[in-house]
């Protein structure tokens, strides 16, 4: 396991461009209307609940570090569960990973799934890069539509693997920005798309947390039987809320990660 932070989310982060061009573009626009470094707020990743591969499994490469367990999520009707960690640095970036309920699922579905993780190397839980690995077997593109129409999580999952599936703007540490509105305005204005679902602004001050996210950039795939354009991963952006103690509350709201998933929805 990586032996720094800084490190691991470097490689993160570098996986992450290669399949998600558009945050690399938001980053420099955002970048250069400030003198100051794009701060990220969290990153998610996702993964099935599997004994192998199961959450506990990735959440170890960054207690490792450090990170300590924050609290955790339900999503019922995408059968997700959810934690985040957090570390003792408060400008460490938080990390949100969620798991499909696999025995939730159709037979036909729990049989994929099985067949996907049994392909992982027992040795590559633990290794350096696994968290930014991608895919550890081959899935042909009729069982990829398969799982999208059960579960689109286990449909992206099946195609792309172990990466960050969004990195997040902290919009609390931009020089020039004050709120997620402003922020969905000027990407609006330079072309992108903004995940409408539950409202381009997710959130509110009383809840102390507001969220928006692109909607994902659409990459080539090579299944095993052809290539296709599918959603990849998307760049989110989070404004935190003072809690009464003065502190920025730094968990996550469930009715809001909720329609933040959709972000990588095929048919939006």
């Amino acid at each position: 396991m990586h032996s720094d932070r800084d490190t691991l989310f470097r490689c993160l982060w570098d996986n992450y461009r290669a399949v998600t061009p558009s945050a690399e573009r938001i980053h420099r626009i955002l970048g250069a209307s400030q003198d100051r470094a794009i701060v990220n707020d969290h990153i998610a990743l996702r993964t099935f609940n599997l004994e192998k591969v199961g959450l506990d499994k990735l959440a170890a490469h960054f207690l490792a570090l450090g990170y300590r367990e924050g609290g955790d999520y339900h999503f019922e009707a995408k059968k997700l569960y959810a934690k985040h960690y957090e570390h003792p640095d408060p400008t460490a970036a938080k990390v949100f990973i969620s798991e499909l309920r696999v025995e939730r699922c159709s037979p036909q579905l729990q049989g994929i799934v099985d067949e996907l993780v049994a392909q992982v190397p027992d040795d590559a839980v633990t290794a350096d890069d696994f968290l930014y690995s991608g895919t550890h077997w081959r899935v042909d593109y009729a069982t990829y539509q398969q799982l999208l129409a059960e579960s689109e999580y286990a449909a992206w999952l099946a195609a792309w693997g172990y990466r960050a599936n969004h990195f997040t703007v902290n919009v609390n540490q931009l020089a020039n920005y004050d709120s997620v509105a402003q922020i969905n305005d000027l990407l609006k204005a330079e072309g992108f798309t903004v995940n409408e679902s539950g409202g381009e602004v997710k959130g509110s001050p009383a809840a102390m947390l507001e969220q928006s996210s692109t909607m994902a950039d659409r990459m080539e795939v090579a299944f095993r039987d052809r290539t296709a354009v599918i959603p990849s991963s998307f760049y989110e952006f989070a404004k935190r809320y003072p809690k009464p103690d003065g502190s920025l509350y730094s968990g996550f709201v469930a009715a809001s990660a909720d329609k933040i998933f959709e972000s990588t929805d095929a048919g939006m």
